[in-house]
């Protein structure tokens, strides 16, 4: 009788979401806080758009750099610790293979079940590093695109968040009716990214989606507080 065969999806761009989520989150609430901050000392739209796109630029520059350097961080961590693994299996084989052993018992497998593994192994040095780096050290490969990926990512993420809360400053000649669209429109994406962040990472999306729309408040509201304490 056929069977219907069986396949498994798995989501493999955590990475990715996790560069979205930095960039957005980021982008969502500074330009917000600043533009918000900004109408509660002044009423000049002119001068919070040419403020609120100066920032956006300088954090998607900031934080696209910041992105791209701990990428590469990683990719210089796990090269060095690789070149160490490589020199233990040449120089300490016998330490390696009880090293070996135990990540198999502590599946459960006893020394008579994991000594035939050991072996197959030593015999495969290239796979026996691999393994000590993903089972020992629980480190993958990194993709040698991923800095320039990662900066592209949380850079582009930031600049489209921060769009949202300034786009009614553009449009709008008022500055505090600027505010109220502002308001709303960016609690709206805050509460939609939450939501969909919440899918990816597995959380509860409304919780999620809560939780993002609260902290982008706080700190607008800060932000607006401040300013308006200092401008009188």
């Amino acid at each position: 009788m056929p069977q219907t065969p069986h396949t498994e999806r798995h989501f493999t761009s955590s990475a990715i979401v996790r560069d979205v989520v930095i960039g957005m989150s980021d982008g969502l609430t500074v330009p917000f806080a600043l533009a918000a901050g900004l109408t509660g000392a002044i009423n000049s739209t002119n001068i919070i758009v040419t403020a609120g796109l100066a920032e956006i630029a300088a954090g998607a520059i900031a934080m696209g750099l910041g992105g791209y350097l701990a990428a590469k961080s990683d990719a210089e961590h796990y090269a060095k610790e690789r070149e160490r693994e490589k020199r233990e299996v040449a120089e300490i084989p016998h330490e390696e293979m009880r090293e070996v052993a135990e990540v198999f018992q502590a599946y459960g497998l006893t020394e008579d079940e994991t000594w035939p593994i050991v072996q197959a192994l030593k015999r495969q040095p290239q796979n026996w590093i691999d393994f000590m780096m993903r089972f020992e050290l629980g480190l993958e490969k990194p993709d040698p695109s991923r800095a320039l990926i990662s900066a592209a990512t949380i850079a582009g993420a930031y600049i489209a968040g921060g769009l949202i809360p300034l786009a009614p400053y553009i449009f709008v000649a008022e500055a505090s009716r600027a505010l109220i669209f502002s308001v709303g429109m960016t609690l709206a994406a805050l509460f939609m990214f939450g939501y969909v962040k919440g899918h990816f990472t597995g959380t509860r999306p409304v919780r999620s989606a809560l939780q993002t729309s609260l902290i982008g408040s706080v700190a607008a509201g800060a932000a607006f507080g401040i300013a308006r304490l200092i401008g009188g």
